[in-house]
């Protein structure tokens, strides 16, 4: 172990790793910060830049993208009273309010030091669960792999809002009927071609990774072309800055809550950062003696608890993705895209057969948090200065990097007509207010299942039984089916207390 983290340094702790990390930290941080330009953006932009890049270089570079652009988004949030990601929506409830009140560099400090220590707490049990967890992950037969795939899903689906359960599943399998186009590797018979040759070899995952999530963005985006958001100027004194580290120390209790809920909720696969920020800005608003003040800028824990959170998401996404191979949130399944780029599945034998690049992930995370500090305390107003750059011009620039990276994938055309097919596909979906997470999960994990069911039937005999019989595959399409049973139930069951009379 210590020589595989001794190799892992190495990697890291070179010069030019090192300044590739800063720059995707500072990138990330304002890409983040601009509303409407969300981490899984970021690191689409960059996974395609990373193909002619070793792996050791690649993965520390899009490490800091991923953690800058999270953390980002508190600065839209905190300035305009628009979260910069979705991840971020739960600080604007208190951070913009505190600002207006003149307390701006308070609010960035109380958010930058709850994200960072909830960052690096993240990145603790990130080293201290995932290795355990690819350990039991190695006993798991093609039985566990698969109902751990459905266990995705229906996670996404209980965690969707309300009334759109049944759109989150109608998507996982528009996903599972795309992953089907091309070989089928058990027959070796083509399907789904339709006649296109093009067709046979399926779909590239990182165009359609690219395309369901840039495009309907940034047609989105131009809704907002000509807009002016009012945003609140900033005196920014370093001192003051660096005296709300005091503050956020004194509130332990609530840090320590919020960086809990955020990892554990980070581990659920599909889930991410987003829910688990306003979660973390609830229970705060529960557990505290004034929670008349929520919503009034006043109390540094409103502000501290959802970023902690959502940092603390981070480290907690990137475990089901390394032990596993199966992404915790849109952030983490770019990154699996990346690893898969460069030749490598994740999963528990990533551990044994590349625990240098394991590591090399560890330590990229922690000092991707440390540029991250060392940014925010620097260059906040140059992050400041990002969200004021008219969306006209980053628009066309994000398009034409866009669709350069998905060519330069395999040099071929075809990749770009699927980024452009995959993009309207997702405009259409976003229309219909249906969650484009799980169409991209079922395109991914849907040759996993498909070969692991083959080979459960094929080992059980045509047998269904041991998916029940074996205690943990048994364990865990229980947990699924309860997943999807008891929020309704639960939610009946509140909303009938509610109606009654006291």
């Amino acid at each position: 172990m210590y020589d595989l983290m001794l190799q892992g340094a190495a990697h890291v702790f070179q010069p030019w790793t090192l300044f590739a990390i800063f720059c995707g930290v500072t990138g990330g941080l304002v890409i983040g910060s601009i509303p409407g330009l969300t981490s899984t953006m970021a690191i689409a932009l960059m996974v395609p830049l990373t193909y002619a890049m070793e792996i050791e270089f690649a993965i520390p570079l899009l490490m800091g993208v991923y953690c800058g652009a999270i953390s980002g988004g508190l600065v839209g949030a905190i300035l305009l009273n628009i979260p910069g990601t979705p991840a971020s929506a739960g600080t604007c409830l208190d951070g913009y309010p505190m600002a207006a009140k003149g307390q701006a560099t308070r609010a960035l400090g109380l958010a930058v030091y709850s994200s960072m220590i909830g960052g690096v707490l993240s990145g603790l049990a990130l080293v201290l669960i995932a290795p355990t967890l690819a350990k039991v992950a190695l006993s798991f037969g093609p039985w566990e792999y698969f109902a751990l795939v459905v266990f995705t899903f229906t996670c996404i689906s209980a965690m969707s809002s309300k009334g759109r359960a049944v759109k989150a599943f109608m998507a996982a399998f528009i996903g599972l009927a795309l992953a089907l186009v091309g070989l089928d590797e058990a027959s070796g018979q083509t399907r789904l071609t339709f006649g296109f040759t093009a067709f046979e070899s399926g779909f590239y995952e990182l165009p359609a990774l690219i395309g369901l999530y840039a495009i309907p963005q940034l047609l989105a985006d131009t809704d907002d072309i000509g807009r002016s958001a009012t945003m609140i100027k900033i005196n920014y004194k370093l001192r003051e800055f660096m005296g709300t580290f005091r503050e956020v120390m004194s509130r332990k209790r609530d840090l320590g809550r919020s960086t809990f809920l955020g990892i554990v909720i980070g581990i659920l696969p599909g889930v991410g950062p987003g829910l688990s920020n306003i979660v973390a800005y609830s229970q705060a608003k529960r557990a505290s003696s004034q929670p008349e003040k929520f919503g009034t800028g006043e109390l540094p824990e409103s502000v501290m608890s959802p970023e902690a959170a959502n940092n603390a998401s981070m480290g907690g996404a990137l475990i089901p993705m390394l032990t596993l191979g199966i992404p915790g949130d849109a952030s983490t399944l770019m990154m699996l895209g990346a690893f898969m780029l460069h030749g490598i599945d994740p999963g528990p034998l990533l551990f044994r057969d590349h625990g240098d690049i394991v590591w090399v992930v560890f330590i990229a995370f922690f000092v991707a948090f440390a540029f991250c500090t060392l940014v925010y305390h620097f260059f906040i107003p140059l992050t400041v200065k990002a969200i004021s750059v008219p969306r006209q011009y980053v628009i066309p620039v994000l398009l034409i990097l866009c669709t350069v990276g998905c060519y330069a994938l395999n040099n071929r055309m075809f990749d770009v007509y699927c980024f452009l097919g995959f993009g309207l596909l997702g405009y259409f979906l976003h229309i219909a207010r249906v969650p484009v997470l799980p169409v991209i999960l079922g395109l991914i994990l849907g040759p996993m299942a498909e070969e692991q069911l083959s080979l459960a039937l094929a080992f059980g005999q045509g047998s269904v039984l041991p998916f029940v019989t074996r205690p943990i595959s048994g364990t865990i399409l229980l947990i699924s089916i309860l997943s999807l049973v008891l929020p309704p139930i639960l939610g009946r069951r509140r909303r009938r207390k509610a109606v009654e009379p006291a």
